[in-house]
């Protein structure tokens, strides 16, 4: 007898299942069984019953992974066509046969809903083919879709039949089996094996991408669900699955979905929830809370509403330990608020729909403060998706919504920080303060009408008040008349509202009728006065809807304006928040999270749309992005290419930047067009902007219109402002960058206007054409490594060294001339052949200029005109000052007679030490083009030798001749420039030595700026000279009160540290002193050079790295950051700050370097952030345990205890130290903070997870702990007794000493 729970069970274990006729399948019998069945079920479906039948299918299924594919279709085949087939017998006699009839399609039904489920798990075992792999086919045409149609023609696919299979189960489910099946258990046994297949495939990741049948095994599922009482069961499955399967989450969501809406189900759906609801995930819990969270959100998009009657239970799941349950509840609760916003049903009267969504707000702002930065995140994507819904906007919650974006603004984690700048873009964006100004948010315009608003609305108010104080006033008339009126108009069928109107009217025209006739009202009743008595209402009516239509004006002109107020007043609350945003975003520019610059990038370009005026300092400070290195290329970067996560920094940039300055407007003039980008270059001229301009040109995103424009404004002979000039020129130079051809047709244009008339007037347009003629040379960058200069060199006869000489030599006492000057030197050695010819010209001149007899001395009332006339003046000394190059100045006397006027002394010395550091430049140029030439000729004549001996000779000769070359260079360098017989350089060394060295006589501030930097530089050109007067510039730096003077220096110090290490090396304390120096620009200068010099290995650290870690904590952000970024790069150095912490630690703590105890602690902790490697941990702790003994002050002891705090404590070792280390504190643990430091240190150590954590040594250091502890107490409180017992027996050994004395 066949059980069709019992044969269930068996299979679960198919080879303990056995059964008659169960023997191993040979492959010659496996086909003729097969035959036999098939014939016997096609013939009659009831054949099944027969047990060789059976037994045959059952043998088949059992050993089907050695039945070849073929077969399988087959047997499936026969199986289909028998159930069908009793299936069709079956509907057939439910519909008019008695029960013992169609009863007897029970057993049958079950057995082919046995073999159908057992065929479903054992298919996957088939064999896909029953031939032998198919060779690779050779290379050829038609090769491969031959092969593949070959392949196709003999494997069989269990997948292409889950479809049919599934359909054919369906039907079956179709079926009334309550009455086959009378008892519930019977029927649940016969429906959970038909639905068995089902779930089996929904197990296989592959099956389930297929969209076929994925709808057939929904369909299986609500049918059995709906019709067979199937739901426990189904959801007991889906937990299940939820619980193991991730890729069954959203297919099970699909299904419930399906279910409820199609099969009008819902009630498994509300049990699958109940269940989650009350589910606890724990922390560390990955798996599971992902999969039902995916389950959540998806089924969330499909039925809201069936989520929304579920969640005051889903709610608890808020307080799930599992970040993704959180997650999952935020976006459910986002998928309500939707379907609520957007239904199309009215809201119900009480307003019950409003006061969901307003909850539903509340929970989701909640959130934001989430201690999960996944879950805030999220928080901010929902909201963000929410502002685009195209009804309600929900005001209120806007503001609530932007000030919790704001917030998120400073949070720790990137990724919120770049949701928060996405929500706020989308927030602008979908603003609904549309309906003024076209959508602008400019704050003052705003606030403008706001003001006038409320004075047109207080007007209005103050006469509505008026109004109901008359009103209020003519009620007790109105009355009274109300009741006389009642006597003479028959019915009172008036509406309430006219009625005071017309009682009013009704009076006046009684009263005419009294003066008149006087006559009483009964008369009147007789004289029939009603006939005028319409004519008279008829006007009372008139009157009355005129003034009722006037008070119904005012009073929607009065709700209107408190409308337009309210509205006003969210908008101006929206507008503050945005603009206090932009102070954080910018500093958000400086992220080291691309896709958080990419949306402040985003948000200032918005920004800037809505009319922001704060917005353009972030666009402006934006630009330096440019010289961020990725990957993207910013050619390539369009809005239609890439979105905006996968571009680059700098194509992201470059578009916003071409958006909002560089591209056509439309419905704009091309002549306007052109005029407008001209503009907008010249008012954005900065240093990135060179880089932007550069990489714009070359990819010929600048119209020669433009560039055509630039040089008209440059050239225009009429009167502009210097700004517009100086940036057209400066552009122009910018573009020459990337072609050279910009410059090289308007060069009579530059000497004609910037070195001609123009340029002499302003200085600093002169300047920046020097700059501009500079990139005529090809602005070539040499390869590192290649002898080849590809830079163009000219003529020394060419007019352009002319002019340079010029407006070099025109004469000038404005502080630009130093610009200009440095500019035509550096435009001299980057365009001459012989630079040096125009320079020792330059510098006779400017000596005669200085030097030479004038024939009157100016009088210092002409020298003070000549000040006020000229506003950019250099600031000069007193008349009794000694460098004034007066007649009556000691200066000018016979013994020293060599001086003349302070500032164009200033004027040479600035020109000769600029001159020097070109010339060493220049010097290397020479050195390399030597090493080319002769590179050149050696491979010559390798190519013409063919012997390889004596191509190994000529390669030793070539590397001898290099080395002689560059020998030769260093030694012009190194004697000739500064001390050869010929050299103009010589003459002016010793000079500027006694001019820096005797500030008592030089005191114009002009004169000492000048020569201090002139002699820095020369240092850097020779070492001798370097070696006799460096400690001049030592002694400078420590005694100068100027500030821009010590600030130059610490400049050049670096410059000659990086010519001779050596010697500034032995003297690097004094460098470190400029970290201590008043003026924040000194101090900054010192930290930059000191960061390049240490960093670079041009100077070696000899303890003063703690005055490095001081600045960590400076009040100034510039100075702690510089710092902070100092110490990040020493750490990627290897052991460095290993090697220093002992120092850094007893140049903080102890002696007159030390800092504060809160200040040390700050700074010992980020340094010690860098401290990552376990033996260096290790020694560290060892080292400072020894440091206890050789301290003394409770100080030391506390801060030695916090900076042991610091470490890991992640090895067995490091606490072993520890513990070794206890003789050496063990008598400081009484101090309290020393104990509480220790007492944190072991609670790490317990907290590390490693198999080797010594518990038992711990506990036992803990009881050290607190007995040497409570024995130092012991120990104090003794000491103290001894002390007080001392003080006693002083105290009275003095008082007998003084009665003996007495007596």
């Amino acid at each position: 007898m066949f059980d069709l729970r019992d044969e269930v069970q068996a299979i679960l274990d198919p080879d303990s299942y056995s059964f008659p006729n169960d023997d191993p399948l040979d492959d010659g019998e496996i086909a003729t069984l097969l035959e036999g069945v098939v014939e016997a079920v096609a013939e009659s479906s009831d054949a099944i019953r027969e047990p060789h039948v059976f037994d045959v299918f059952r043998r088949l299924l059992k050993h089907s992974d050695g039945v070849p594919g073929q077969t399988m279709s087959k047997l499936l085949d026969s199986l289909s066509s028998g159930l069908q087939a009793e299936l069709d017998a079956t509907v057939r006699d439910l519909d008019g046969e008695p029960p013992q009839v169609y009863l007897t399609h029970k057993t049958p039904l079950e057995m082919y809903a046995f073999l159908l489920q057992w065929f479903a798990s054992a298919a996957e075992k088939v064999k896909e083919s029953d031939e032998p792999p198919t060779p690779k086919p050779r290379r050829g045409r038609g090769g491969k879709a031959a092969a593949r149609t070959r392949t196709k023609k003999s494997e069989w696919s269990w997948s292409d039949q889950i479809p049919p299979t599934l359909s054919l189960i369906s039907k079956v489910l179709r079926l009334s089996t309550t009455r086959i099946w009378t008892t519930s258990a019977e029927r649940d046994t016969f429906i959970s094996c038909l639905t068995r297949p089902a779930y089996h495939i929904t197990e296989n990741e592959v099956y389930m991408k297929s969209q076929e049948i994925k709808l057939s095994v929904y369909k299986v599922i609500c049918l059995a669900v709906k019709h067979h009482g199937h739901a426990l069961a189904a959801q007991i499955t889906i937990i299940q699955n939820l619980q193991f399967y991730e890729h069954l989450s959203e297919p099970m969501a699909e299904c419930l979905t399906i279910l409820a809406k199609e099969f009008d189900h819902a009630q498994l759906g509300d049990e699958v929830l109940r269940e989650i609801a009350g589910m606890t995930f724990g922390g560390q819990d990955n798996k599971g809370p992902r999969y039902f969270s995916k389950f959540l959100i998806k089924f969330s998009e499909l039925a809201p509403r069936l989520m929304l009657k579920q969640m005051s239970l889903l709610l608890s799941q808020l307080d799930s330990e599992a970040y993704p349950m959180r997650i999952a509840i935020v976006e459910v609760i986002a998928a309500i608020i939707r379907d609520l916003a957007e239904s199309e049903e009215e809201e119900s009267g009480d307003g019950s729909q409003k006061k969901q969504i307003n909850g539903l707000y509340d929970l989701l702002l909640e959130r934001a403060l989430d201690v999960s930065s996944y879950v805030r995140t999220k928080v901010l994507a929902a909201l963000a998706r929410l502002c685009d819904m195209p009804r309600a906007k929900f005001p209120k919650q806007r503001l609530a919504i932007t000030q919790a974006a704001v917030g998120a603004l400073e949070d720790k984690v990137a990724s919120v920080r770049k949701g928060a700048v996405a929500l706020i873009i989308k927030l602008l964006t979908t603003h609904p303060y549309g309906l003024m100004y076209g959508g602008m948010l400019t704050l003052e315009k705003w606030e403008e009408d706001y003001r006038q608003l409320k004075g047109q609305l207080s007007k209005l108010e103050a006469k509505a008040s008026d109004a109901d104080a008359v009103r209020e006033e003519d009620e007790p008339e109105q009355s009274q008349e109300k009741t006389e009126e009642s006597m003479d108009v028959d019915g009172g069928d008036t509406d309430k509202e006219e009625d005071p109107e017309e009682e009013e009217e009704e009076d006046d025209s009684m009263a005419v009728d009294s003066d008149g006739e006087g006559i009483p009202k009964k008369k009147s009743k007789k004289k029939r006065p009603a006939k005028l008595k319409p004519r008279k209402s008829q006007i009372a009516v008139d009157m009355t809807t005129e003034k009722v239509a006037l008070d119904a004006l005012e009073t929607n002109t009065l709700l209107h304006l408190r409308l337009k107020k309210k509205y006003y007043v969210e908008a101006l609350n929206f507008i503050r928040q945005i603009e206090g945003t932009m102070d954080t975003i910018e500093r958000l520019l400086g992220s080291k999270s691309k896709p958080e610059v990419l949306e402040a990038i985003e948000f200032f370009r918005v920004a800037h749309d809505y009319k922001f005026p704060d917005a353009e300092s972030g666009i402006k400070k934006m630009i330096h992005l440019i010289w961020v290195k990725d990957n993207s290329s910013s050619a390539s970067a369009t809005a239609g290419e890439e979105t905006l996560e996968g571009k680059g920094v700098k194509a992201r940039l470059m578009e916003c930047y071409r958006g909002l300055y560089f591209d056509p407007v439309a419905d704009m003039e091309p002549k306007a067009q052109v005029n407008r980008i001209a503009k907008n270059m010249i008012e954005l001229t900065s240093p990135s902007l060179e880089e932007m301009m550069r990489i714009m040109m070359e990819d010929d995103q600048i119209h020669a219109d433009v560039i055509a424009k630039l040089w008209s404004v440059y050239s225009i002979n009429k009167a502009l402002p210097k700004a517009q000039r100086q940036g057209a020129i400066i552009i122009l130079g910018m573009l020459a960058l990337a072609k050279r051809s910009v410059l090289t047709d308007h060069v009579d244009v530059m000497l004609r206007i910037g070195l001609g008339h123009l340029g002499k007037a302003d200085l600093t347009l002169a300047r920046y054409t020097c700059v501009a003629l500079q990139r005529l040379n090809g602005s070539a960058k040499k390869v590192k490594g290649s002898l080849h200069d590809k830079t163009i060199r000219i003529s020394m006869e060419n007019p352009i060294f002319t002019k340079l000489q010029e407006a070099v030599e025109h004469p000038s006492r404005s502080k630009e001339w130093f610009g200009l000057a440095e500019q035509v030197i550096n435009t001299v050695y980057a365009l001459g052949e012989h630079p040096e010819v125009v320079c020792n010209g330059l510098m006779k001149r400017l000596t005669q200029r200085a030097f030479g007899r004038k024939a009157a001395a100016p009088s210092q009332a002409d020298e003070e005109g000549e000040k006020e006339k000229d506003p950019d003046a250099m600031d000069e000394d007193q008349p009794e000052n000694i460098s004034q190059g007066s007649p009556a100045s000691a200066e000018s006397k016979p013994t020293s007679g060599d001086l003349g006027d302070a500032f164009e002394l200033s004027q040479l010395f600035f020109v000769v030490g600029h001159v020097a550091i070109k010339h060493i430049v220049y010097l290397e140029l020479v050195e390399r083009e030597w090493k080319r030439q002769k590179d050149e000729k050696e491979g010559a004549e390798k190519a013409s030798n063919a012997k390889g001996k004596e191509r190994e000779e000529l390669d030793q000769v070539a590397g001898n001749a290099e080395d002689e070359i560059g020998e030769r260079v260093a030694a012009v360098r190194e004697t000739e420039l500064l001390y050869g017989p010929h050299s103009l350089l010589a003459v002016y060394g010793p000079m500027l030595v006694h001019v820096c060295g005797s500030p008592h006589k030089y005191k114009n501030r002009t004169l000492r700026a000048a020569a201090t930097l002139s002699f820095s530089k020369f240092l850097c050109v020779s070492s001798q000279f370097c070696d006799q007067n460096h400690l001049l510039l030592f002694k400078i730096l420590e005694t100068s009160k100027n500030a821009n003077i010590r600030s130059n220096i610490v400049i050049a110090l670096g410059d000659v540290a990086v010519s001779f290490s050596s010697i500034i090396d032995e003297n690097s304390n004094e460098l470190y002193k400029g970290l201590s120096d008043p003026d924040l620009v000194v101090k900054k200068n010192t930290l930059m050079v000191l960061t390049h010099l240490i960093l670079n290995g041009m100077i070696k650290v000899k303890g003063q790295l703690g005055e490095m870690a001081k600045c960590i904590e400076d009040p100034e952000p510039r100075i702690s950051d510089l710092a902070k970024l100092f110490f990040k790069e020493l750490s990627t150095k290897d052991n460095a700050i290993y090697n220093n912490l002992p120092d850094v630690i007893s140049h903080l703590g102890i002696g007159e370097h030390a800092v504060d105890e809160e200040t040390f602690q700050r700074t010992l902790t980020y340094i010690f952030s860098f401290i990552e490697k376990e033996k260096q941990a290790e020694s560290i702790v060892e080292k400072l345990c020894q440091r206890f003994h050789l301290s003394e002050e409770p100080r030391q002891w506390r801060d030695i205890a916090f900076c042991l705090s610091l470490l890991p404590f992640k090895s067995e070792r490091s606490v072993k130290k520890l513990i070794e280390g206890l003789p050496f504190y063990r008598d400081k643990l009484h101090e309290e903070t020393v104990y509480e430091r220790f007492s944190e240190i072991l609670n790490k150590a317990r907290q590390n997870k490693s198999a080797n954590k010594p518990d038992t040594e711990l506990a036992e250091f803990e009881q050290i702990l607190e007995d040497n502890r409570m024995q130092g107490e012991e120990d104090r409180d003794l000491e103290k007794r001894v002390q007080g017992k001392k003080a006693a027996a002083r105290k009275k050994a003095s008082k007998k000493s003084k009665k003996f004395r007495t007596s």
